[in-house]
C-alpha cells in the first residue's frame, strides 16, 4: 500500500513488540502516540524525540540542519478519531527546524518505508520495522523499534554531513501527564550517559531516584551500530541540539532539577562522493516493568485499602533492562529484519486480490497494540481496545477499554490463534482455571490479578449477567486451540471442565433444543426468546463437544442427538424464506431486541463452523440465502442523512455494514443496541463467512467498503475504531485470508488445506502465506508442482490437501528445503 497526500493524514503505524507498548510512525515520519509507559493513550507525547539532517558541500556552498519530517497535515475532524492530531511539541519542533518535506510512505505490517521529497542534494528514504515471527513469540515481544536511513548522493558534487536522532528522556512519566519541552511535574533526577562497544553507541536513559518499584521506573535506549557516533547526552532545547549539529557543545551535567529532564541525541558522520549511498541504523528501546492494575474494572468495588496490585510485564523478565534488550537485537538485526520482511513480502507478493495481501496483514497490529499484555507470570491479558475518542462519554480517554479478556468480544477474535497459537492457549487456560465458577458458568470477564476472587455470582456490567456468546464461544475456542497444537492431553485435562459448563447452559437455557429465556451477549444487553446469534453458537459448540469427545473416546450421541434437535427447531422457527429472524415467547416484552429485524451477525456460529471444519448447523440452501440478504439489506453506501443516535463509525460517502435493518418494517421502539453502528469486526465476519459459500461478490463489496473507510484520509488503516482504539473485535478479519485461501491447519492429523478461491488465483496459479503451530511459510502452486517453503520454525506435515486432493507426505519442512508435490 502507498500512501501520499491526504491519505497520510491520519496514517499512523503502531510499533513496538507484542505486549510491550508502543509508539507510532506518522504519515510525514514524525514520532507520535507514545504508549510505553504501561498506558494506553493514543495522544501520548514525547517532545524532542525525532530524526535530524545536517547537509554540507563544499562548491557550491551549503550548509544545511533539517528536521527529517514532512509538513504536519491539518487534523479534518472525523468522528471519534484521533490519529491526525498533531502535538502540540511537535508543532513547536517545525519552529526550530524546517521539515524536509513531504513524504510518501509504503506499508506492510509492521515494515513501512518513509521517501522524503527534498530539495536538498540527496535522495532520502527511512526504513522502519519491528520483529514480528509468527509462531516464535519470544522474538516477536521484543521492546524495540528498528530505523534505517538510506542516503545517497545522485550528484556530481560530493557532500557530507551527520544524520542524527534526539530522544527525551521520559522516564518517570505516566504516559498522560501534559510535558511542555523537558518540563513534567514528574520529572526529576533524570540523568543520560553515554555507552560505547566495539561497534555500537548508545545513550542510557535513566532516573536513578525512582524507588524500584515506581510505576514509571525503567530504562530507555537510544543507539545506532556505529562506532564513530556523535553524543550530545543531556541537553533541553532543540535549538541546542541544532548547536551541537554545527560543530563541538559542552552538554550539561548531573541529574535533571525537580519538574524536568533532560534530550539526548547521537548524531553520526557521513561523506559521500558522487553516486555514493550509505545507510545509518537507530535503535529505540525500552523497559518499564511495573504495570499496576491502574484501570476501573468490572463488577462491585472492593476493598482493597491501599494496595496496589502489580502484574509485571513478560518482556522485562526476557531482559534484564532496555540496554540488554538494545544488544540483543542489534546483534540479531540482520536476521530479523530479513524474517520480518520474508513475512511481509509473502503477503505483497501473494495472488491474493487486490489490496487484500497487505490489508490482512495488518491484522497483527490489533493483537500488538496496547489493548493487550502479558504479566511477570507470563498470563495474556486483553481489553477490548483503548480508551480514547470513542470512549469519552463513558469510560474516560486514557487506559484500557472494557477490561479484561471479555469473553463474548474477543469470541470474533482470530488473529492471536493464528500467529501465536500458544498464547490464545493461555487465555483458554485462565478461563477454566481462575474465571469458571464452581456452578460451571464463566463470567465474561476476568479480574486481575488472577488470584481475587472472580465475578461470580455479582453484577458484571457489558452485559450485567454472565454473558452466554462468550460461554458457547469459551467450547469453539476450546476445540480450535486443540487443532491449532494444544493436543489431546491438554484436551483431556480440559474435557472435565467443559461437561461442566455445558450442563450448565443446558440445564439454564436449553428447551426443546433450543435456548431460551434471558441471553446476555455481546451487545451489552440481554436477548430473549429464540434467535439465531446466539443459536448458531449453541449449534456450533455442541459439533465441537461431539468432536471433542470423540478425540477423547467419550460419548458423543447426546451432543449429536442436541444437535440435530436444536438444527431442525431453528430452522423451522427463524427462517422466513429470505434470513433469519427472532421470535419473543408472548410473556417476553423486554426491549432491545430486534424481532423481525435482519441481524448482520445471525449466523455467526456458522462462520465458526466453517473455520473449524464442523460442517453445516442449518440447511446450507438456507444459510447460503440469509447470507445474500444481509448483504442485500444491510450493506449501505452514503451516511449523510443517516440518524446516528449513539457512536458514528461510518459517516458522509462511506459504505459500512449496518448491525441490524428492519427491510420489511416492525423496527421496535427500542430497537437492540448498537444496531445503527458499523462494526469492522462484524463486517470481517459477514465477508469471511459469505467467502466460505462462495458468495464472493457479497464479501468483497463488505470488505472494499471497510478498506475504503480506513484508507488513510479519514481513519487509520492500522486503527480499528469501536469502543475504543485498536479494538480486538477486528481481529475477526484472519478468517478473511482462510476463506479466500480454502486454508485449514489441523495440528491433530498434521494436515494443512488449500482450495482458493477463483479470486485468489492467477492464471498461472497461486501463491500464499500461511501459519502452523510450530511455523510459517508460503505455499505456491503453478500447473505441475505445490511447492511448500518454511520461512521460521518448523513445519510438521502428514498430509496436504489441495483442492479436494489428498497428497500424502511424511516430512518436517525446515527452511531453506522446501517440499516440492507433484500435482
Amino acid at each position: 500500500m502507498h500512501y501520499s497526500g491526504d491519505n497520510l493524514r491520519y496514517f499512523a503505524l503502531p510499533l513496538g513488540g507484542l505486549g510491550t507498548g508502543t509508539l507510532a510512525l506518522a504519515g510525514n515520519g514524525a514520532l507520535r502516540q507514545w504508549q510505553l509507559h504501561n498506558l494506553g493513550n493514543h495522544e501520548g507525547h514525547v517532545p524532542d524525540s525525532f530524526f535530524a539532517l545536517r547537509l554540507s558541500r563544499v562548491e557550491p556552498p551549503l550548509d544545511e540542519v533539517r528536521l527529517l519530517q514532512g509538513p504536519p497535515l491539518e487534523p479534518s475532524g472525523t468522528p471519534l478519531v484521533t490519529d491526525d492530531v498533531v502535538p502540540a511539541g511537535e508543532r513547536r519542533l517545525h519552529e526550530v527546524l524546517r521539515p524536509v518535506g513531504p513524504t510518501t510512505v509504503t506499508a506492510t505490517y509492521p515494515q513501512a518505508r518513509v521517501d522524503y521529497d527534498t530539495d536538498l542534494p540527496v535522495e532520502i528514504s527511512l526504513d522502519v520495522f519491528n520483529p514480528l515471527v509468527p509462531s516464535d513469540a519470544a522474538a516477536s515481544s521484543q521492546p524495540v523499534v528498528a530505523f534505517t536511513f538510506t542516503l545517497h548522493n545522485p550528484g556530481d558534487i560530493a557532500v557530507h554531513g551527520k544524520l542524527a536522532a534526539a530522544l527525551q528522556n521520559s522516564v518517570g512519566w505516566d504516559g498522560v501527564s501534559p510535558i511542555d519541552g523537558v518540563a513534567c511535574s514528574l520529572y526529576g533526577g533524570n540523568t543520560n550517559r553515554v555507552r560505547r562497544t566495539s561497534d555500537s553507541t548508545a545513550l542510557v536513559l535513566e532516573n536513578g531516584s525512582l524507588p524500584v518499584d515506581h510505576p514509571g521506573a525503567g530504562q530507555l535506549v537510544l543507539a545506532t551500530g556505529s562506532a564513530d557516533a556523535l553524543a550530545h547526552p543531556q541537553w533541553s532545547r532543540p535549538d541546542e541540539f541544532v548547536a551541537f549539529l554545527n560543530g563541538p557543545v559542552t552538554p550539561a551535567s548531573g541529574a535533571s532539577a525537580a519538574g524536568t529532564t533532560w534530550n539526548g541525541g547521537l548524531a553520526v558522520p557521513f561523506s559521500l562522493r558522487p553516486g555514493e549511498s550509505t545507510q545509518v541504523r537507530f535503535l529505540i528501546a525500552w523497559h518499564f516493568p511495573n504495570r499496576y492494575v491502574d484501570f476501573n474494572q468490572f463488577g462491585p468495588h472492593p476493598e482493597y485499602g491501599h494496595s496496589r496490585f502489580w502484574l509485571g510485564n513478560a518482556y522485562t523478565v526476557r531482559t534484564p533492562d532496555a540496554v540488554a534488550a538494545a544488544e540483543s537485537f542489534l546483534a540479531r538485526w540482520t536476521e530479523l529484519r530479513s524474517t520480518t520482511e520474508e513475512w511481509t513480502q509473502a503477503f505483497e507478493s501473494s495472488s491474493l486480490p487486490g489490496e487484500a495481501g497487505t490489508r490482512l496483514a495488518a491484522l497483527a497490529a490489533d493483537v500488538r497494540s496496547p489493548t493487550v499484555f502479558q504479566t511477570a507470570q507470563g498470563d495474556v491479558l486483553g481489553f477490548e481496545g483503548v480508551l480514547g475518542a470513542s470512549t469519552v462519554m463513558w469510560g474516560g480517554r486514557y487506559g484500557g477499554s472494557c477490561p479484561l479478556n471479555c469473553t463474548h468480544v474477543w469470541n470474533y477474535e482470530q488473529t492471536l490463534s493464528r500467529l501465536f497459537p500458544a498464547l490464545e492457549q493461555n487465555m483458554r487456560d485462565t478461563e477454566y482455571d481462575v474465571m469458571q465458577a464452581p456452578e460451571g458458568y464463566i463470567p465474561h470477564r476476568v479480574r486481575a490479578p488472577l488470584y481475587m476472587r472472580q465475578l461470580w455470582d455479582v453484577v458484571i456490567g457489558g452485559p450485567e449477567e454472565p454473558a452466554l456468546d462468550g460461554m458457547l464461544g469459551t467450547v469453539l475456542k476450546t476445540y480450535r486451540e486443540v487443532r491449532q497444537g494444544a493436543g489431546l492431553e491438554w484436551l483431556r485435562h480440559r474435557w472435565p471442565s467443559i461437561v461442566r459448563l455445558l450442563d450448565h447452559i443446558h440445564g439454564k437455557w436449553v428447551r426443546d433444543g433450543v435456548l431460551r429465556g434471558i441471553q446476555p451477549s455481546t451487545h451489552d444487553i440481554d436477548l430473549c426468546g429464540v434467535n439465531s446469534f446466539m443459536g448458531t453458537l449453541w449449534l456450533a459448540a455442541l459439533r465441537a463437544a461431539e468432536e471433542m469427545a470423540l478425540l477423547l473416546g467419550e460419548d458423543s450421541k447426546a451432543y449429536r442427538a442436541l444437535f440435530e434437535t436444536g438444527s431442525t427447531a431453528y430452522d423451522e422457527l427463524l427462517f422466513t424464506g429470505e434470513y433469519y429472524r427472532q421470535i419473543l415467547d408472548p410473556d417476553e416484552t423486554r426491549d432491545f431486541q430486534w424481532g423481525d429485524g435482519c441481524l448482520a451477525d445471525q449466523l455467526i456460529g456458522q462462520w465458526w463452523a466453517h473455520q473449524l471444519d464442523l460442517g453445516y448447523v442449518l440447511p446450507e440452501e438456507h444459510v447460503r440465502t440469509a447470507l445474500r440478504n444481509v448483504v442485500r439489506h444491510n450493506l449501505r453506501t452514503g451516511f449523510q442523512d443517516f440518524d446516528h443516535p449513539y457512536r458514528v463509525f461510518a459517516d458522509g460517502d462511506d459504505t459500512g455494514l449496518l448491525m441490524c435493518t428492519w427491510p420489511h418494517g416492525g423496527r421496535p421502539d427500542i430497537p437492540t443496541r448498537y444496531c445503527d453502528e458499523v462494526w469492522t469486526g462484524s463486517e470481517y465476519q459477514v465477508a469471511a463467512h459469505c467467502l466460505y459459500e462462495g458468495l464472493t461478490d457479497e464479501g468483497m463489496s463488505i470488505l472494499h467498503g471497510l478498506w475504503a473507510r480506513y484508507d488513510g484520509t479519514r481513519r487509520n488503516p492500522f486503527n480499528p475504531i469501536e469502543c475504543g482504539d485498536h479494538y480486538i473485535r477486528n481481529a475477526a478479519g484472519w478468517s478473511v485470508l482462510e476463506a479466500l485461501t480454502g486454508y485449514h491447519h489441523n495440528a491433530l492429523t498434521k494436515t494443512i488445506t488449500f482450495a482458493p478461491l477463483p479470486i485468489a488465483r492467477t492464471k498461472t496459479g497461486w501463491t500464499f502465506p500461511f501459519t502452523t503451530n510450530t511455523g510459517w511459510g508460503t505455499a505456491t502452486q503453478t500447473a505441475t508442482t505445490l511447492t511448500v517453503a518454511c520461512k521460521s520454525g518448523h513445519l510438521d506435515l502428514q498430509a496436504i490437501r489441495v483442492d479436494g486432493t489428498v497428497h500424502p507426505v511424511d516430512a518436517r519442512v525446515q527452511p531453506g528445503e522446501p517440499l516440492v508435490i507433484s500435482t
